[in-house]
C-alpha cells in the first residue's frame, strides 16, 4: 500500500515559485470596496485572485474566465497594473517573483445579471459624475415620497423609519384567537426568538407545523387579478430623530400611514412578470408569491419603482452604474426576505440581509428605509469604481455560454475560473428578481447545473461541463495552465468534475485550497458542507500514469497527522475534507466519500484517538 508523501502533491510545480499559492490555504478575504459593491453567490475576493493571475502571467498578458459571475477576475486582472501595497507585501510574503503590470480578461457569463455586473464594475463611468447623479434621483425621489417613511417618536416628535418588522399571523389551536408570531414567540432584552407557538392568551404551547397560519385574499392592481397571500401586519417600528435611534411598537399613525400607501398607484416601471419558480420553491413561504412584485411591501415597492425610473432617464454607462446601485441593494435588502436574528448578549433583534443563495421568506420579514439604505451604499460603490477608473488593462465581458466561446485556439495565457458547485447554487432563480428589472432573464439551456426543475442529472451536468472545459482547452496557449476553484460536499459531484475535465484533456497538476474567511449561507448551513474551497492547477500536458492512492481512511489518517505541521486551522474537519479532495484529484482517482461521511470518521477519531481500514 502507498503511504502518503506531501512533498509527492506539489512535485510538478516545486522548481516554481508559484507552487506556494497550492501548498498552504490561500486567504481570500471578503472586504473591501471591490468586494463589497454588489452582493452575488460564492464569488471570491479579487485581490487572493490578483495573485493567482499575477504569479501565472506576465504584463500584456490575456487571462479568460469561461464563469466569469460578477466579474472578479476581470477585476483581478486590473488590479495586476499598480497593485495595493497589501497585495504587494502578500505576494512578497509567499516569495513570489511577481511582474507587475496591466493585464486583459475576456470574461464569458451566461447569466444576465452577472453580465451587467461584471461589465459596469470593470468599466466604470466618471464618479463624479456617478455620485451627483445619485445624489440628485435620492433628493427628488425623498422629495415625492420620503413621507412614506416619516414616523413619530416616543416623545411626540416627528422622525424616520429605519426599518419595521412584520409578522405572519397565525391561529391558536386552542383558544382559537389570532395571534402574531412575534407574540408566540419573540422576547426582548434579551432577545430571543423561540422554537415553538406559545399562545399569549391562553399559554397553549405547540409546535409551528401543527398552528395553522392565516391567509387573505387581496386585490392585485399589478396584475389586474387576486391573490391569496399571507397575512401579516406590522408588529414593531424602528426609527431616528435627528441622531436619537428608537423603538416602539406600531400606532394608529403607522397604521395609517399604511392604509394611506395603501391607495397610492403603483408607478408603470414595475414589471408585471411571472416568477419562473424552479428547485427554490418551498409551498410554506412563498405561498402567494407568484409575480416579482409579491416580494416586496407595496412601500418599497413604490419607493424602488420610483428610484428605477429616475435612473432610467440617464444614458450609456451612468445608467448602467445608477441600475448597479440600486440592484446592489435590492434582492438583498429591499424585499421580504430580509429578515432578523436573535444573537446571543443582545437586548434587541439584529436585522440582517436576505440569506444568499437562496430566496427564503420568514415569517417576521422586515422592511428597510430605501432611501437611507442607498445613501449608505453610495460610498462604497464610488470607492470601487474608483479603484477601477482609468486602468490600462482591457475588460471584454461576453453574456454567452461558456460550451461556445468565440476566441482563437491558443490565444489565452492563463484561465482562471470558478465552475458551478453541480447543483448547490441555481444562479438564475435567484438573480430573477434583480433581471426582471433589467428585463432580460438568462438563457437557462446551457446553464450548468444539477437540476430537478431543468430535468439536468449529474450526467447532464457533465456533458455541459466537459464542453465548457474543452473550450478551455483549446483556446490555452501552449504551456497555458488553468486554475479552477470548486466547492462540493458530494463525491459524485466531484467525479462529475474530474472526468470533464479528464475528458476535455486537462490533468491535475496540483491541488491546494482558497480559504474563504466566510463562507456562504450554503456553506455554512448545509449539512456536509466544506468550507475552503479546493483549487486545482489544470494542465494540457498528458496524463500522469494513473497510481492507487490506498486506502481512504488511512489517507485521511495522515492528512490529518501532516495537517498538524502546517497550521491549527488545517485540523477542521472542513478543511481535511478539501485536502482529502484533493488529494484523490492529483493522483487522478475517484473522490471515494461524500463530506458528511468524512466528518462522522473525524468525530469518531476524535472520540475513540484512531481509526483504520475496518471502516471500508
Amino acid at each position: 500500500m502507498n503511504q502518503l508523501d506531501g512533498a509527492q502533491l506539489m512535485m510538478n510545480l516545486r522548481e516554481s515559485d508559484v507552487s506556494v499559492l497550492y501548498e498552504r490555504a490561500l486567504p481570500a478575504k471578503r472586504t473591501g470596496s471591490l468586494y463589497g459593491a454588489f452582493p452575488y453567490p460564492t464569488k471570491i475576493s479579487p485581490e487572493a485572485i490578483a495573485l493567482y493571475i499575477a504569479a501565472h502571467t506576465k504584463p500584456g498578458d490575456t487571462v479568460f474566465d469561461g464563469f466569469s459571475g460578477s466579474g472578479t477576475t476581470g477585476l483581478a486582472a486590473l488590479l495586476c497594473e499598480s497593485p495595493s501595497d497589501e497585495l504587494r507585501s502578500e505576494a512578497e510574503r509567499l516569495g513570489l517573483k511577481v511582474q507587475w503590470g496591466a493585464r486583459n480578461a475576456v470574461l464569458y457569463e451566461i447569466g444576465t445579471l452577472g453580465a451587467f455586473v461584471g461589465r459596469t464594475l470593470t468599466n466604470p463611468p466618471d464618479v463624479k459624475a456617478f455620485r451627483e447623479a445619485a445624489d440628485r434621483i435620492l433628493h427628488e425621489a425623498k422629495s415625492d415620497l420620503s413621507w412614506m417613511y416619516e414616523a413619530v417618536d416616543p416623545d411626540g416628535n416627528i422622525g424616520a423609519i429605519r426599518h419595521a418588522i412584520w409578522s405572519d399571523i397565525f391561529r391558536c389551536p386552542s383558544c382559537l384567537r389570532e395571534v402574531s408570531l412575534w407574540d408566540s414567540c419573540v422576547s426582548l432584552a434579551p432577545a430571543r426568538i423561540a422554537s415553538k407557538f406559545k399562545c399569549p392568551e391562553c399559554s397553549h404551547e405547540a409546535s409551528f407545523g401543527e398552528v395553522e397560519r392565516l391567509t387573505e385574499t387581496v386585490a392585485d392592481d399589478v396584475t389586474g387579478a387576486e391573490t391569496v397571500r399571507r397575512a401579516r401586519k406590522i408588529v414593531r417600528v424602528y426609527g431616528i430623530t435627528g441622531k436619537v435611534r428608537w423603538s416602539r411598537s406600531p400606532t394608529k399613525d403607522d397604521l395609517s400611514l399604511l392604509d394611506k400607501i395603501a391607495c397610492e398607484p403603483v408607478p408603470d416601471c414595475v414589471p408585471n412578470v411571472a416568477i419562473p419558480w424552479g428547485d427554490l420553491y418551498r409551498r410554506g413561504y412563498h405561498q402567494g408569491i407568484t409575480h416579482l412584485h409579491h416580494f416586496y411591501t407595496r412601500r418599497n415597492l413604490i419607493v424602488f419603482a420610483k428610484l428605477w425610473e429616475l435612473a432610467g432617464a440617464y444614458e450609456g454607462r451612468l445608467r448602467d452604474a445608477l441600475r448597479f446601485w440600486l440592484l446592489s441593494y435590492n434582492a438583498s435588502h429591499a424585499t421580504v426576505m430580509t429578515r432578523v436574528v436573535a444573537k446571543s448578549d443582545q437586548k434587541d433583534l439584529v436585522v440582517t440581509s436576505a440569506q444568499p443563495g437562496v430566496l427564503y421568506v420568514s415569517g417576521l420579514p422586515v422592511e428597510k428605509s430605501l432611501f437611507a439604505g442607498l445613501q449608505r451604499k453610495l460610498k462604497t460603490i464610488a470607492d470601487a469604481f474608483s479603484a477601477i477608473q482609468g486602468r490600462a488593462g482591457k475588460v471584454e465581458v461576453c453574456q454567452h455560454s461558456s460550451c461556445d466561446v468565440n476566441l482563437a485556439d491558443g490565444s489565452i495565457d492563463y484561465v482562471f475560473t470558478d465552475p458551478p458547485f453541480g447543483g448547490n447554487i441555481p444562479y438564475a432563480e435567484i438573480n430573477f428578481i434583480n433581471e426582471a428589472w433589467l428585463r432580460s432573464f438568462t438563457d437557462r439551456s446551457d446553464e450548468i447545473i444539477v437540476s430537478s426543475s431543468q430535468k439536468k442529472t449529474v450526467f447532464a451536468y457533465q456533458k455541459l461541463l466537459t464542453e465548457a472545459l474543452s473550450e478551455v482547452r483549446r483556446i490555452l496557449k501552449p504551456g497555458g495552465k488553468a486554475t479552477l476553484v470548486f466547492h462540493s460536499a458530494s463525491a459524485e459531484i466531484w467525479n462529475a468534475l474530474q472526468s470533464a475535465y479528464t475528458d476535455a484533456g486537462l490533468n491535475v497538476e496540483c491541488a491546494g485550497v482558497l480559504d474563504k474567511t466566510q463562507g456562504s449561507f450554503k456553506q455554512v448551513t448545509t449539512s456536509g458542507a466544506v468550507r475552503g474551497d479546493p483549487v486545482l492547477l489544470l494542465g494540457k500536458d498528458p496524463e500522469k500514469e494513473r497510481v492507487s492512492p490506498g486506502c481512504a481512511w488511512d489517507i485521511a489518517e495522515q492528512l490529518s497527522q501532516e495537517s498538524l505541521l502546517l497550521d491549527p486551522s488545517e485540523q477542521t474537519p472542513q478543511r481535511l475534507y478539501s485536502r482529502f479532495v484533493n488529494y484523490f484529484l492529483a493522483n487522478h482517482q475517484q473522490v471515494p466519500l461524500n463530506a458528511d461521511v468524512f466528518y462522522r470518521w473525524h468525530y469518531a477519531k476524535l472520540a475513540s484517538k484512531g481509526t483504520g481500514c475496518e471502516r471500508d
